[in-house]
């Protein structure tokens, strides 16, 4: 497909990479020169120099026979005005990103009006994945699939828990649970296991299951899971925003801790349940008094990747809190996975998946849909749920006949709600959606997942 994407920023160079990466012909417009050339010559595409919104430079980039238009600068009336200008220009699909809170509330109304295919805000799509994991503080990542009633969690094995040296068939008969195992990391390696793969202390372990058989599977692997009423945020920008009002109608009591004496005052009126702390949240002392000791969970969220790793090292060292770490750069994921941060989320890669999901659904003509992807362990593998149509070549036939792809597991399969744990005499019938998770990247329907 032919896809321009306008604004350089992180989320777009994020996008223009992966979007490369799975063969789409791929154009970036914007105004930095520098920024262009650079990209331009790391990876094989496009550039235009210029303003997004001007009719003349997105008829330079080839709006009129381009299939998909991203805008994803800083301005979300700019975003908003590239879109409105493709549509009319190229009558290509649009999806524009939109961040201002003072819009959240107004999305499916400039949805419809700008007729927009998609629209997206990172900092609420962030918050809302920090919301899971803190109503679920046992695991380290949660994703969730088939409109909520499927999660798939990741989690750290413990020392001397009774999943060391365990094969990953024996977990549903000893532990009365379940749960389907469908990804380990060991050191820098990412398995897609079979029954007889021996499970170890240290292990992340992905699995998949519902709310009530993950809860069932971590009191029975002695990890509790209980309920969060304490949270410090140190960072008051628009995903603390979002975070503390979507925890509004929980137990949990909330502290922000804000360095811009404004924004406390901004935040006091917009979160009434919330108590503001205007302070500097790399002060030890202060940390300590606002009882950093006792809190239950701890967030670093402000705009800098270095305060945040800080921070959370620190909380650690002070507490037992649940961690939750933002981070905007992914150049040392492969250092930073390794340090005890907690649960790490990426903003601009919660976009980037949101907005490859609908891409590989507009390519599909196969008789199946990507209606959800999360790139998992730690980007090396992806979970894809698929709707099944009635002319999809794998309806009606058993598991167990059917030749799949190496590293590829049919995780869960959703019928009308029913859960599904698949075993090799299930079928997958029309109107299913069926989560696979594999290591080959780029599935666009479910033909792929054959040999």
């Amino acid at each position: 497909m032919k896809i321009i994407i306008v604004g350089c920023g992180k989320v777009g160079v994020t996008l223009a990479e992966q979007l490369n990466n799975e063969g789409h012909d791929i154009t970036v417009i914007d105004k930095d020169a520098g920024k262009l050339r650079s990209l331009t010559d790391s990876l094989d595409i496009m550039g235009v120099e210029g303003n997004g919104a001007v009719y003349q430079v997105q008829m330079e980039a080839g709006i009129i026979d381009t299939d998909l238009l991203i805008a994803t600068t800083n301005s979300d009336e700019l975003n908003m005005l590239c879109c409105l200008i493709a549509k009319k220009a190229g009558n290509c699909h649009t999806i524009a990103r939109i961040r201002n809170p003072e819009y959240s509330q107004e999305i499916r109304f400039i949805r419809e009006e700008l007729n927009l295919s998609m629209a997206i805000n990172p900092e609420q799509a962030a918050a809302m994945e920090i919301a899971r994991l803190l109503k679920f503080p046992s695991a380290i990542k949660i994703d969730t699939f088939a409109k909520g009633r499927v999660e798939l969690m990741k989690f750290r094995i413990p020392e001397n828990s009774v999943l060391h040296n365990m094969q990953v068939h024996e977990v549903p008969g000893k532990l009365k649970c379940n749960v389907l195992i469908c990804a380990i990391e060991r050191g820098n390696d990412v398995i897609i296991p079979d029954g007889s793969f021996r499970m170890e202390s240290g292990d992340k372990l992905s699995f998949i299951a519902s709310s009530k058989d993950a809860t069932e599977f971590f009191n029975h692997i002695g990890i509790g899971n209980t309920t969060i009423k304490s949270a410090m945020f140190v960072g008051g920008g628009k995903i603390t925003y979002y975070l503390a009002k979507m925890l509004e109608q929980t137990k949990i009591k909330i502290k922000i801790i804000e360095q811009d004496f404004h924004r406390c005052n901004e935040l006091s009126q917009l979160l009434p349940n919330a108590m503001i702390i205007h302070g500097d949240g790399s002060d030890q002392q202060l940390l300590m008094e606002e009882g950093i000791g006792q809190t239950e969970a701890f967030c670093s969220l402000t705009g800098f990747d270095e305060e945040n790793i800080m921070l959370s090292l620190y909380a650690a060292s002070v507490s037992d809190a649940k961690l939750v770490t933002k981070i905007n750069r992914i150049a040392f994921e492969s250092i930073i996975q390794q340090m005890n941060l907690g649960s790490i989320i990426y903003p601009k890669m919660i976009t980037a998946e949101s907005i490859v999901r609908y891409v590989r659904a507009m390519q599909n003509s196969m008789g199946s849909n990507v209606e959800t992807l999360y790139r998992i362990v730690a980007g090396k593998a992806e979970a894809l749920e698929f709707r099944v149509e009635k002319d999809s070549p794998i309806v009606g036939k058993s598991l167990e006949n059917l030749s799949f792809k190496t590293n590829l597991l049919i995780a869960c399969i959703n019928r009308g709600g029913k859960i599904i744990t698949p075993r090799g005499k299930d079928t997958i019938e029309p109107g299913d959606t069926v989560i696979v998770v594999t290591t080959h990247s780029g599935l666009k329907d479910l033909k792929g997942i054959l040999k």
